[in-house]
């Protein structure tokens, strides 16, 4: 029997755990323009596929791994979700085309996938109540800091490599974090709590899902945010570093932007106690609408500076960050019975729908910010709809 891990020791390793997408996703930022280049990308705009395929593996991959851990445990598949996360990263760096580096990047998010819904089961497994509540706070904060640092980390590669290097730096960041889960974290399902996997359970959880006028609202609802966040993540590159010009200080802005969210994330956590997530949620919707409308007409008259640009998404990310967890609780609410493989497909739904609205987004860039802001102005108001769809549940 393998020693038990440490509390902090385990929260560092879920959080590692965890943070593999959010790596995956932003190192790679900085090195979108050589990619392009180096591989002969005809249009583009099509740099961005390389963010956007990797969401859609990160999309299916969250459909199967819930309901997989719940029937066989949680050691195995996210061993299996590292080795095609080492797989796509191998595929990605030695890649002699365009089409060849979107095969690892999609192979990447689908092994990345198991990480990112396992971690959370694991925590589950382990504690309930507040308890568990207090260590996905923690996780959360170190999380966090990874998209923060991630640009930053893809910009120190490229000072002394090229863009390949970074893969081979995330195949090793995996290795170590799949080394680490294998020597410390014991298996936490046991076999009496686990569940048989079959596609007549995945379609019967399905069906209470779309039964349930809440889930659907809010999973909408937060596909549709996702979606212009992901068209942010997907122009952001040209936007700052290319428009502005910011070039190697790119990751620098990113970051604070970044931590805008999680500064976000923390004060809706005391905030939403108080004044609840319905509220929370309308008075940030009808913040970024309004602010987004306000620029979008102050941009199709004058190119605003980066200053103001910037002001701009701290201010509306402040919004998007009280969102996130907002959205997912609220679809969650209805289906405890069924939470595992919701879950799942809660996640894998909101991720097809802002990768697809997202790619939209970021495929009509032209080289000023107003497609990104007119995404925001039409994706939350379409939000603030569905929440005038929902009936408020009845108390107790």
């Amino acid at each position: 029997m393998r020693s038990a891990t440490q509390f902090k020791e385990f929260v560092a390793l879920m959080a590692v755990s965890m943070s593999l997408v959010a790596l995956g996703i932003d190192s790679m930022l900085p090195a979108l323009s050589q990619i392009a280049t180096d591989l002969g990308v005809a249009h583009a705009n099509d740099r961005q596929l390389v963010i956007t395929i990797l969401f859609l593996g990160l999309a299916i991959g969250q459909l199967v791994y819930g309901p997989i851990s719940d029937s066989i445990g949680r050691r195995g598949p996210i061993f299996v979700g590292f080795a095609l996360f080492i797989i796509g990263s191998l595929t990605a760096a030695w890649a002699a085309s365009f089409e060849g580096l979107l095969i690892g990047r999609f192979l990447q998010g689908l092994g990345a996938a198991g990480p990112r819904i396992i971690t959370t089961a694991i925590i589950r497994d382990r504690a309930e109540g507040r308890e568990m509540a207090r260590i996905m706070s923690l996780v959360m904060m170190v999380f966090i800091l990874v998209p923060a640092i991630a640009p930053a980390i893809g910009q120190l590669v490229l000072l002394v490599a090229d863009w390949r290097m970074i893969f081979h730096a995330l195949l090793v960041f995996c290795v170590f974090t799949a080394v680490w889960f294998f020597f410390r974290q014991p298996e936490t399902l046991s076999l009496d709590q686990r569940k048989p996997f079959g596609v007549k359970s995945l379609v019967s959880a399905a069906i209470q899902v779309l039964k349930s006028r809440s889930t659907v609202i809010y999973t909408i609802a937060s596909g549709f945010i996702f979606g212009a966040f992901i068209g942010f993540l997907n122009s952001a590159q040209q936007i700052l570093q290319e428009l502005y010009g910011l070039g190697e200080q790119f990751p620098l802005y990113f970051a604070v932007l970044a931590l805008t969210i999680g500064f976000a994330s923390w004060c809706n956590s005391a905030l939403v106690m108080r004044f609840g997530m319905r509220l929370l949620c309308g008075i940030a919707l009808k913040w970024i609408t309004a602010l987004s409308v306000v620029f979008l007409l102050y941009s199709w008259f004058q190119a605003p500076s980066l200053i103001l640009f910037m002001g701009f998404l701290v201010c509306i990310f402040f919004a998007v960050g009280v969102l996130f967890g907002n959205f997912n609780a609220m679809a969650m609410e209805p289906l405890g019975h069924v939470a595992g493989m919701a879950s799942s497909l809660i996640g894998s739904i909101t991720t097809l729908i802002s990768l697809t609205l997202g790619y939209f987004i970021g495929f009509a860039y032209n080289g000023t910010v107003l497609p990104l802001v007119a995404g925001f102005v039409c994706l939350s108001v379409l939000s603030q709809c569905l929440m005038l769809l929902e009936k408020k549940p009845p108390a107790g």
